[in-house]
């Protein structure tokens, strides 16, 4: 039987019964006797080659658009559901022109390049290796397969490192590998950098690589800024299994490599650094955000979206400590690293069809059971197709081809749902500890490092009960002690 770590593989064909049925086309699941080990193609090589295979499909999926609709008005590319920002901005950014992002300034109404700055570098590197002879449509394709190889690579590091992160359960990165809306968006902005050099820091925690994980998480924030939001996941778990050594050196890994990459261009090109965040802040409500869907059915334009976003966004993460705080068993790192970004999502003023490709990799370690996550998928494709019919429908004059307003409020309210469907479920299996699938073979938190096993230092209910631990509690295994 093949060994990883300390336990047994987990094969999902054997305890999860989607997988089981789904198996069926391959020949079912997975005998008793079945010899596991020993073949070139383990998981982790399997989980790749099926993400790089999905990533490929989504690119096909594109063809319409690289062949003539990116080019030929803005209708075409919204019917055939396969627009990317990736072409349009060679242009309107100023790759084409040679201009170099931040120092020079972009004509038109966008003064300065409204990303950070590590995706600005990302966008740079496409930019010179696309070929300089031919017509621009030439110029926009080649720029946008530039893109999509770097972007692929990015595809099959985030498979590499969620398959991974829990050592004892690779094939959970398939939910992530063959996620439909991962298919369809992949290559619609550059999202797949930060979230592969997030997994990678989620990899380097797991192993115990606190500094590295710093690093690695500091480098996503310098690429999209929702990364961050995990070393607030670390400090309230560290402070509960009173782990502060192993945040500080994550915490100071974070902010050394943020500043070594934002500094250059903070000091030589200070006005357009700070393009992106002054972008961030005056950017109005936008698709698919529940203030869209608030704003259009009242008819109010919500002039304090910033402020209701911001709010609701703080309201909902000191919730998340609360729910830390007081649980049970302490949560599992990937449980609560999804839920802080959902409700970031969520809040958020704007949420891009794109940005469902920042919790897919967060799913399938938080909850990894084929239903849920199928179920949460299929809202998500529901609003990929539902926005494009939109657009379609707006940018059709009076013909009206394509989804009215009324449509494409059900397709937010679908997708908004259908991520508070799996937030809840992931808040259940924190409140009921015995129905998380990760757990249910003695694991305590397969990607929690220094975390896993760890006792408790500080939780509420002993604060109220007057309760002080002086020292952590003896490490643990889930339902039995361990020995320190």
């Amino acid at each position: 039987m093949t060994k990883v770590h300390e336990g047994r593989l987990v094969l999902p064909t054997r305890e999860d019964e989607v997988a089981a049925a789904g198996s069926e086309f391959i020949g079912g699941p997975i005998g008793r006797h079945a010899r596991l080990g020993g073949h070139w193609l383990h998981p982790v090589r399997v989980v790749a080659l099926t993400a790089i295979g999905m990533f490929a499909l989504g690119m096909v999926q594109k063809l319409p658009c690289y062949n003539w609709a990116w080019f030929r008005g803005a209708g075409s590319q919204y019917t055939h559901a396969c627009y990317s920002d990736i072409p349009h901005l060679f242009v309107a950014r100023g790759f084409a022109d040679g201009l170099t992002p931040y120092f020079d300034r972009i004509p038109g109404d966008m003064a300065y390049l409204e990303y950070p700055v590590l995706t600005g570098l990302f966008m740079e590197v496409a930019s010179w290796l696309t070929p300089g002879g031919g017509s621009m449509q030439h110029r926009e394709q080649m720029y946008w397969m530039a893109n999509a190889g770097m972007l692929m690579a990015c595809a099959a590091a985030i498979a590499v490192c969620v398959a991974r992160t829990h050592r004892n359960r690779p094939w959970d990165a398939l939910l992530f590998a063959l996620a439909p809306a991962f298919a369809l968006t992949a290559t619609i902005n550059w999202d797949l950098l930060a979230i592969a050099l997030t997994a990678a820091g989620m990899l380097a925690w797991s192993r115990g690589r606190t500094l590295l994980a710093g690093v690695l998480i500091g480098l996503a924030t310098a690429a999209k800024l929702y990364p961050v939001l995990l070393l607030g996941v670390l400090f309230v778990l560290c402070w509960r299994a009173g782990k502060w050594r192993a945040f500080g050196a994550a915490a100071l890994g974070a902010a050394a490599s943020w500043l070594v990459v934002n500094l250059p261009v903070m000091l030589f090109a200070w006005e357009g650094w700070q393009k992106f965040y002054t972008f961030s802040q005056e950017r109005p409500i936008d698709f698919g955000s529940v203030w869209l869907l608030i704003s259009q059915r009242t008819g109010n334009p919500l002039a304090d979206a910033n402020t209701y976003a911001t709010g609701l966004t703080l309201l909902l993460c000191a919730g998340i400590g609360l729910l830390t705080l007081t649980a049970p068993r302490r949560p599992r790192f990937a449980q609560l690293a999804f839920l802080v970004v959902a409700v970031f999502i969520l809040a958020n003023k704007v949420y891009s069809p794109q940005y469902v490709l920042w919790l897919i990799p967060l799913a399938a370690l938080a909850r990894p059971r084929w239903r849920d996550f199928l179920v949460w998928q299929a809202c998500e494709v529901m609003y990929f197709l539902g926005i494009w019919l939109y657009l379609a429908y707006t940018t059709s004059g009076d013909k009206h081809q394509g989804l009215p307003p009324e449509g494409y409020q059900l397709a937010i309210a679908v997708h908004l749902l259908g991520t508070l469907y799996l937030c809840a479920v992931v808040v259940r299996d924190i409140l009921m500890p015995e129905r998380d699938v990760v757990r249910r073979d003695g694991s305590d938190d397969p990607s929690g490092g220094v975390l896993d096993g760890a006792g408790d230092v500080f939780t509420l209910p002993d604060v109220l009960r007057g309760q002080r631990h002086e020292e952590p509690e003896q490490r643990v295994e889930w339902g039995a002690a361990r020995g320190g």
